[in-house]
């Protein structure tokens, strides 16, 4: 088994409502910026860093998560415009089409809101040399 870690985060856990909506929508987005599901079970599915759950699963505790901002890191201009587009299409709210900021020079940046009402960001920092893509765990 081997997992793929970057540098911010461990991992971020979403508790939804509509587990079927969630999988909807962050597979249309996540396919977009060629991030595959890892894996699935009847109360959660994951991928790499991000792990949603219903409710009743075991590590959701009984709540759901409040409103969150989760940006996923996008290899290009394209695949913001991807991932945007993939998420409208998946029945997305827009939340800041695909476009500049100000953050820093060549910050891309695109937003939608999840079934659950999270402001989920793809951005592209620009051209940059990485030291590593991600981070290996293996068992």
């Amino acid at each position: 088994m081997e997992l793929h870690r970057g540098r911010l985060f461990d991992h971020v856990h979403l508790v939804v409502k509509d587990l079927e909506a969630s999988k909807r929508f962050y597979r249309a987005v996540l396919g977009a910026l060629d991030v595959p599901t890892g894996g699935e079970a009847p109360d959660h599915f994951w991928a790499d860093e991000l792990y949603i759950s219903t409710a009743t699963s075991q590590a959701a505790q009984g709540a759901l998560t409040g409103r969150v901002h989760l940006a996923f890191q996008a290899a290009s201009r394209s695949a913001v415009d991807a991932f945007h587009e993939a998420g409208v299409a998946a029945g997305a709210k827009d939340n800041g089409a695909p476009g500049e900021r100000p953050y820093h020079p060549g910050y891309y940046a695109a937003f939608l809101l999840d079934p659950d009402g999270n402001n989920i960001e793809a951005v592209y920092h620009g051209e940059a040399q990485r030291s590593a893509p991600s981070v290996a765990i293996k068992f």
